[in-house]
């Protein structure tokens, strides 16, 4: 019989915490692979002499797969179970660095490393955080996701140093096969640890009141989500969001994690020690996404979501007047503020998506996660062609800071959009099931 009074623990806690740390990890690692077009732009143009753009082309096609793929993770995940889609993931990412490896052409390495590496990690996205959250904590919500969220940042900047300092000692290729080794070493933990839903051993939501039974399977995985954009996109909301989102996407994963690198290298400063700066912007991220989970929790996620923006738009506007070859307390107040600012819009988006669309939030957030994707490759791609055409990237960092502006003023609409928008409620699972419904 399934526990169902009080909070089931073990002698360490509540098991969601747990399932909550093997889900981290795997964020974390899923998001070292983000690192990797900034550090290997170099190798790859002294081995193969591609241009910056068609480095960043490959980069850009990962980025909209990540984005792409994560609503339709998300509905599958519903469908077979957490644990077997981010299984398929690890094993798609592990494969896609392998292969990278071994080619020799730069659609192969738009094929390997955009395709595969894309199609993996967007699976282990910020959907998969909110799919975790959503059924394995009633309380708390706000701060995990905010932990969760944080995550793939801490991965991209624990692993940039040792990623940069491997390809300056021993070659790009052995810091692909680490990459890889790691994400077959997750994939063991996942299989041993990661549970689908806490009635899976008898237990509770954390915080929940009452025992949640486990909902059946929801075939039409694929239709789903495609049913969910399709009602969202008629919704304002849903447009504001993504459009900020999109700004979100562009003014760090697309700019910051593929250029911002080659960037300081252009100042004189080594790429290695410019690598250490992305990893101490991941180091306050952890602080400061946190943070914005934790007044989520407590305040309007708008004004919350404006003020983000905003302070992020001003420090990428000043970016281009401190950047120098050495570390100065100018450069490293930028890193800490940025660090802080980073991913501290996620926890507000995805609060907001709750409130506006219910039980189909997660796939809804796949949606914005989409364009926040969009917008990233975007940046990856026309600031590689912008360093290319001006010679320098300094154009790039003030265009994207009056862009944050834009998305300031966007977040402070989202609740005068229009009235408050209630998800069509699910239709009856095991019906469903019973008429035969198919992915």
């Amino acid at each position: 019989m399934p526990h169902t009074t009080g909070h089931s623990r073990t002698r360490l806690g509540h098991r969601a915490w747990w399932v909550a740390a093997v889900t981290a990890t795997t964020i974390v690692v899923a998001g070292a692979f983000s690192t990797m077009p900034g550090i290997l732009q170099g190798p790859l143009q002294r081995d193969f002499h591609w241009s910056r753009g068609s480095i960043g082309l490959a980069a850009s096609v990962n980025m909209v797969l990540y984005g792409l793929t994560a609503p339709f993770a998300a509905a599958l995940m519903d469908r077979f179970g957490i644990r077997r889609i981010v299984l398929t993931a690890l094993g798609a990412v592990a494969g896609g660095a392998l292969l990278t490896t071994v080619m020799d052409a730069a659609w192969q390495f738009t094929l390997f490393w955009g395709l595969l590496v894309g199609l993996g990690t967007g699976s282990l996205s910020m959907t998969f955080a909110t799919t975790v959250a959503n059924r394995w904590f009633t309380e708390r919500r706000g701060l995990v996701t905010g932990i969760l969220s944080s995550a793939g940042v801490l991965g991209q900047m624990v692993f940039l140093p040792a990623l940069s300092w491997t390809i300056d000692h021993y070659d790009w290729r052995p810091a692909l096969v680490t990459l890889a080794l790691a994400a077959l070493a997750t994939a063991l933990l996942v299989r041993l640890a990661l549970s689908d839903h806490p009635a899976d051993s008898g237990r509770r939501p954390y915080g929940s009141p009452v025992f949640v039974p486990k909902p059946a399977p929801v075939p039409g995985a694929a239709r789903r989500a495609l049913r969910v954009l399709r009602e969202a996109a008629h919704t304002t909301p849903f447009w504001l969001l993504a459009a900020a989102f999109a700004v979100c996407g562009a003014s760090t994963n697309g700019i910051m994690w593929t250029h911002f690198a080659p960037a300081a290298h252009d100042h004189g400063m080594p790429v290695t020690t410019a690598s250490t700066l992305l990893a101490l912007i991941g180091v306050f991220n952890v602080f400061g996404t946190v943070a914005a989970g934790w007044l989520t929790d407590r305040f309007d996620a708008r004004r919350l979501l404006a003020v983000v923006f905003t302070l992020r738009g001003l420090l990428l506007v000043t970016l281009p007047l401190i950047m120098s070859a050495a570390v100065t307390p100018p450069m490293m107040a930028f890193v800490v503020l940025f660090g802080l600012l980073d991913l501290a819009t996620v926890p507000p988006v995805i609060a907001l998506c709750r409130r506006f669309y219910g039980d189909d939030s997660a796939i809804v957030f796949g949606w914005t996660s989409a364009a926040h994707q969009v917008g990233a490759a975007l940046a990856s791609f026309l600031g590689g062609v912008a360093r290319d055409v001006f010679a320098t990237y300094d154009p790039v960092w003030v265009v994207l800071g009056g862009a944050c502006a834009a998305a300031a003023l966007l977040a402070l609409t989202v609740r005068r959009a229009g009235p408050r928008v209630v998800a069509a409620p699910l239709p009856d699972r095991k019906a469903v099931a019973a008429r035969g419904a198919r992915c």
